[in-house]
């Protein structure tokens, strides 16, 4: 049943979210094999998150089918798709493996107790996406643009996770640091209250510091390809500023920027 899942469903799934809009920026024999990169992240979040049974176990298979990558022939098509630009760019086991365990993580820890947990997490569902975009660049032996990409990736799931509060507990998860919640005197996360507010104001200020790197990338990179990337970061800004002035409700509806407003960050982004 899993094999079935194809790479044009996966990437219907993706369609509007801040990663294929940046890769437009990037050149066209990129496309392809950015679009399989994030097919595949976007199918480790599917088993992850919604397929029914058990989950852990579609995230072994999964596992398999990345190993085949390397050693064999992979048999679902998500995959069997990313197998060439694996192959052409070299890319490690590490980063893909990271994004199953993740997603283990997410069936076994419900809560976390400091940033430094958190972070953690991050490391292994944020910072391979990333790291793989390097890869494809050849950049990815670059420590200064590695330590700078993880910032971002690391800023950007802190960003959903402020998004999503009400879908995470729904799922069972807070990714909200027990500590924080703490020093902010947050007991209720299931509607709105001060304490909520300024617990998210401060970790939105916490995003964005991790996403100033993107500054740093956009100059290194430079060109069109440095203006991609930094887009990435400047969709997370526009999405903390969205936040921001819904008044940090997040009950309501899920705060996101427009489409509009995503369409001048690409503009300004595309001039500068």
């Amino acid at each position: 049943m899993l094999g079935g899942v194809d790479a044009a469903a996966v990437a219907r799934r993706a369609r509007g979210e801040n990663f294929p809009v940046a890769s437009l920026l990037f050149p066209r024999p990129l496309r392809s094999h950015l679009r399989a990169v994030y097919g595949y992240c976007r199918l480790v979040d599917i088993l992850g998150d919604e397929v029914d049974g058990d989950r852990l176990a579609a995230l072994d298979e999964l596992e398999a089918e990345v190993e085949a990558c390397y050693s064999g022939t992979p048999s679902w098509p998500v995959i069997v798709e990313l197998q060439p630009t694996i192959g052409e760019f070299d890319l490690p086991h590490d980063p893909f493996l990271r994004l199953i365990e993740a997603n283990r993580m997410d069936q076994r820890v419900a809560e976390y107790e400091t940033w430094d947990d958190v972070k953690w997490y991050c490391v292994h569902s944020a910072d391979p996406v990333g790291r793989l975009v390097l890869g494809l660049l050849r950049r990815a032996g670059d420590e200064e643009l590695v330590a700078a990409s993880d910032s971002v990736c690391t800023g950007l799931q802190l960003v959903n996770f402020l998004q999503d509060v009400p879908r995470d507990l729904e799922l069972g998860r807070i990714y909200m640091p027990v500590e924080d919640r703490r020093r902010f005197g947050v007991t209720v996360l299931d509607r709105p209250n001060p304490e909520l507010r300024e617990l998210l104001r401060f970790e939105a200020a916490r995003a964005r510091r991790l996403l100033s790197a993107g500054e740093l990338l956009r100059a290194r990179l430079g060109g069109r390809i440095g203006r991609g990337v930094g887009l990435f970061a400047r969709g997370g800004l526009a999405a903390l500023e969205a936040l921001e002035d819904a008044g940090w409700d997040i009950f309501t509806r899920r705060p996101k920027p427009s489409r509009a407003r995503l369409a001048r960050e690409a503009a300004l982004t595309l001039v500068r």
